[in-house]
């Protein structure tokens, strides 16, 4: 049995503390698209955690934890974070980094500052990981898998046509000199090195799990708005965000995905450039941003901050397959005697309720439905039904209108701080 733990909205939704909660009870968590350029938040009895490569799996000992082929590695990054994990006592022997997934080139992240220094006033938001040029290299087939720092030699004469490639881009397109090979390539031996105990040819592994029917959940970074093909694009990120790419990526069997469990937070945050139609910029979203240390787990950005955004998240859901919505940092909400849900959007004039494209969307504007809020401490709570009422007509509103069942309520960042209906 597969499940999947993904984004609705922008990112920075709470994936991190529900798969770490929901890893207690299988037996692999797979990492399956990005890079170092996102964090999944956890807090538990080892302290805080945020994970930019590590799957979130990784604070149950007898959980295996993968890092798959459709993601993108940074072999220094990686090091050093199983390194911290080390130091607080984690255990990293469970974890194996597929042999086919794409690695970070120090390059990739030069040409990503390049381009947004050249992007001007006209940026993306990118994180500057060089998540944009390693998957297009990737796919130019200009690009290194984790593999090859088994095999040096093969390393080393590959590497000269990778670089070849990169240095006509640094010198033609941004004027900067070209590539010292000796450096990158000791570079990559060294933390080739390091990375040795965890490389592995995955596949094996999990064909071998679905055959013994051991429960598998799969995550994602980001959000489905930030979806390379169906989000916002050109803020986007540069990889597939959706459960489906689970199938193609770990690999697992598309039938094997049963429980889809979509995260979306109790008020909207964005980090990055693009439009955003709910956003505030009123002392309430001060005071939330605040409150709920609303700042980037990787960039430390102040995150944007909106209302709940149906039309939004109900896409979200819809390219997602929610079977199932978790609402986060509810408790976030408690001391406003009024809230705004966004029902639709006015696009010249128009009411949509479909979420569009990017040339309406840059002219969307919010259309509310004012519900009343709450003043206690709900953070307590464990019950659905010992909520103030005023919080529970706020869940069953967006769970009618997102027409999906909301199954899981965060009241805090631990673990323990959660309600099941």
């Amino acid at each position: 049995m597969v499940m999947a733990v993904v984004g609705l909205n922008w990112g920075d939704e709470g994936k991190g503390r529900m798969i770490d909660y929901f890893a207690g009870d299988v037996d692999c968590v797979v990492r399956y698209q990005g890079g170092n350029n996102a964090g999944h938040t956890v807090k538990n009895e080892y302290g805080k955690f945020a994970f930019h490569n590590i799957p979130s799996g990784i604070c149950y000992k007898n959980v295996v934890n993968i890092i798959a082929a459709g993601s993108v590695i940074n072999p220094q990054s990686f090091i050093e974070e199983v390194e911290e994990l080390k130091s607080k006592g984690l255990d990293t022997s469970n974890i194996f980094v597929s042999d086919r997934a794409i690695v970070i080139l120090p390059q990739h992240i030069l040409r990503d500052e390049l381009e947004e220094v050249r992007l001007v006033n006209k940026k993306y938001g990118s994180t500057k990981s060089g998540i944009a040029p390693v998957y297009g290299d990737k796919f130019l087939k200009k690009a290194i898998q984790v593999g090859e720092l088994l095999d040096i030699e093969y390393l080393k004469e590959h590497l000269k046509d990778v670089l070849e490639h990169n240095d006509l881009i640094i010198e033609k397109i941004y004027g900067k000199d070209k590539t010292d090979f000796d450096k990158v390539f000791n570079w990559l031996k060294e933390y080739g090195e390091k990375m040795r105990p965890y490389i592995k040819d995955v596949a094996p592994i999990i064909f071998k799990m679905q055959k013994e029917n051991k429960r598998i959940m799969v995550e994602a970074q980001l959000g489905a708005l930030r979806d390379i093909t169906h989000g916002i694009y050109p803020y986007t990120t540069s990889s597939s965000t959706l459960a489906g790419y689970a199938c193609a990526s770990v690999p697992i069997k598309p039938s094997e995905l049963k429980d889809i469990v979509g995260i979306t937070k109790a008020y909207s945050t964005c980090v990055g450039e693009g439009p955003f139609v709910t956003e505030d910029f009123s002392e309430w979203a001060t005071e939330v941003r605040i409150k709920a240390n609303e700042f980037g787990a990787t960039t430390g950005r102040p995150r944007r901050i909106g209302h709940f955004d149906i039309i939004a998240t109900k896409y979200g859901c819809e390219l997602q397959g929610a079977t199932q919505v978790t609402i986060t940092c509810l408790d976030v909400l408690s001391g406003y005697d009024e809230l705004k849900i966004c029902v639709g959007y006015e696009v010249n004039g128009e009411t949509i309720k479909d979420f569009p494209m990017i040339a309406k969307l840059n002219k969307a504007k919010p259309i509310y439905q004012c519900v009343g809020g709450w003043m206690e401490d709900i953070s307590m709570v464990r019950n659905f039904e010992d909520l103030p009422k005023n919080a529970q007509e706020y869940v069953n509103t967006i769970e009618r209108l997102l027409e999906v069942q909301v199954k899981y309520i965060s009241v805090g960042p631990n673990r323990e701080e959660l309600i099941v209906r």
